[in-house]
């Protein structure tokens, strides 16, 4: 008979994906992971099946969160151009925090022949933010609030393009009043 597990599988999930934020999947060793997770390394490959799978787990649960939050500051405030402002306040004030999503693109690429299992994760997590502010994007054009002349499509990759940087420049050192700026010009370049 199996013995129960003695720790809770969701806040070791949590624990993993602090440490793949911070160091990346190459940088994360086992011994950080287990220790992290308060767990032994006999039950991270037991309950996750080993570092792969983990990580691919907590990439999962990583995109399912942010996606979240992206799409609450989207749906909040007055307005479509206000919800996309909102969502940008939101990078700013969390990007000092490593991006997993970021990081995993920098360490794996995009390429869905390397990594169809990364990729298909990153769609997955993405595509209902992605649908979301485009169809605000679209929103705000109709309000007068963005030039009709950008291609909704491309406003849509470039703020993506540019929530991506503000956190690469908070890792890199930009201040608080650096990556507000950066955040106002890029919406900006909208209207």
């Amino acid at each position: 008979m199996a013995r129960p597990k003695l720790f809770d599988p969701d806040e070791a999930l949590d624990a993993a994906v602090a440490v793949f934020r911070e160091h990346g999947y190459a940088g994360a060793s086992a011994e950080m992971l287990t220790e992290a997770m308060q767990i032994g390394k006999q039950s991270l490959y037991n309950t996750f099946g080993g570092k792969w799978p983990l990580y691919c787990r907590a990439l999962e649960r990583y995109a399912e969160t942010e996606t979240s939050e992206h799409i609450t500051a989207l749906k909040a405030g007055d307005g479509a151009l206000a919800g996309i402002e909102r969502m940008m306040k939101r990078v700013v004030a969390q990007a000092r925090m490593p991006c997993l999503g970021v990081s995993c693109v920098a360490e794996f690429g995009t390429d869905s022949e390397g990594s169809p299992e990364l990729a298909r994760i990153r769609e997955a997590g993405g595509r209902a933010m992605r649908t979301l502010l485009l169809e605000k994007i679209r929103q705000a054009q109709a309000d007068g609030e963005i030039a009709t002349r950008v291609d909704a499509n491309h406003a849509s990759a470039f703020l993506i393009a540019n929530i991506a940087a503000l956190r690469l420049a908070a890792r890199g050192g930009a201040g608080d009043t650096e990556l507000r700026a950066m955040a106002r010009l890029a919406l900006q370049a909208l209207k």
